[in-house]
């Protein structure tokens, strides 16, 4: 069932806040924030520039007071780091494993493939997906500390954990965890009302972050994508993963095309997600492990993705 949400900064316990960008689809992703006294730390920017400044002016308007000294990027997808730009005095944080995925992901390879989904037929559904944002503008700001592990951050006199669980949907997540407020920000480790995708995998590794999830003292968990949830949501996701990863394996045995056995998949339980088109992406996820070999590329599945995405339609 879908839950209805807005656009904007939601009070989601004491001093801690999401910022949420419906529909939660390609590219509308989650912020969140932290604040004690005149200092906060804001868990991702956003997209594109302009995106971005639309937070920071909510921020603003609310908690006039708040200046953000910390700024924590939870992965290296561009929805979660490309506003990075407008924070100059912040303190930048990612995971090692994001900062260096950071450096070959900057705008420009996005800006050369919608390029060439203008003029590529089978890749022209890439452009519509993305053609709300501009990202001429966004200047790459890479994190200026990383860490591997844990490590424990302070606004003000309040602790945030940083854990990373990546590899999972790349290859650096990072979960920020506020235990005072028993609030969990997990970046695009969850995915509510659509279908997540897995760029890096292995899928195993990301049911184990839901593992993690489930074991914590937390009641509130900001996704990466889709409205405020709990630990059913979690649970249910987790779920999802076991599908694909065993619906996967199967097909691959069997001899199946990525693209064969997304649409081969069991939907039932998941009628309700969006972007069904991910789970070829997601098949070849697990098909890249199986084979070791980095095949299938996931640019060369882009083009069937968009096609099961219309199917659905």
């Amino acid at each position: 069932m879908k839950v209805p949400y807005r656009t904007g900064l939601h009070k989601v316990a004491p001093a801690t806040y999401a910022y949420l960008q419906p529909n939660g689809s390609w590219g509308w992703s989650n912020a969140g924030l932290v604040v004690d006294g005149d200092e906060a730390l804001l868990v991702d920017t956003l997209f594109t520039v302009a995106l971005t400044r639309q937070m920071l002016d909510a921020v603003g308007q609310a908690l006039p007071a708040a200046k953000i000294r910390t700024l924590v990027n939870t992965h290296g997808d561009g929805d979660h780091w490309w506003g990075n730009q407008l924070l100059p005095e912040a303190r930048i944080i990612s995971s090692a494993a994001s900062a260096e995925e950071m450096r070959h992901s900057g705008p420009e390879p996005m800006l050369q493939a919608l390029a060439a989904g203008a003029s590529d037929p089978g890749m022209r559904g890439l452009t519509d997906l993305f053609a709300p944002f501009d990202f001429t503008d966004v200047t790459p700001t890479y994190p200026g500390e990383t860490f591997d592990g844990e490590l424990e951050v302070k606004v003000g006199t309040r602790a945030v954990r940083l854990i990373e669980v990546g590899p999972a949907h790349t290859e650096g997540d990072v979960l920020v965890h506020v235990p005072g407020e028993r609030v969990l920000f997990t970046g695009d480790i969850l995915f509510i009302g659509g279908h997540p995708v897995v760029h890096s995998g292995p899928v195993s590794r990301w049911i184990r972050a839901c593992d993690l999830i489930l074991g914590l003292d937390v009641d509130t968990i900001v996704p990466g994508h889709g409205p405020v949830a709990g630990k059913p949501e979690v649970t249910r996701f987790r779920e999802y993963l076991h599908r694909v990863l065993d619906h996967a394996v199967a097909a691959h045995q069997r001899g199946r095309t990525a693209l064969e056995a997304a649409r081969e998949f069991d939907h039932r339980g998941f009628e309700d997600l969006d972007d069904p088109g991910r789970l070829v992406l997601n098949v070849g996820a697990v098909y890249r492990e199986l084979n070791g070999d980095g095949t299938p590329a996931e640019l060369e599945l882009m083009p069937q993705m968009l096609d099961v995405t219309t199917e659905a339609r």
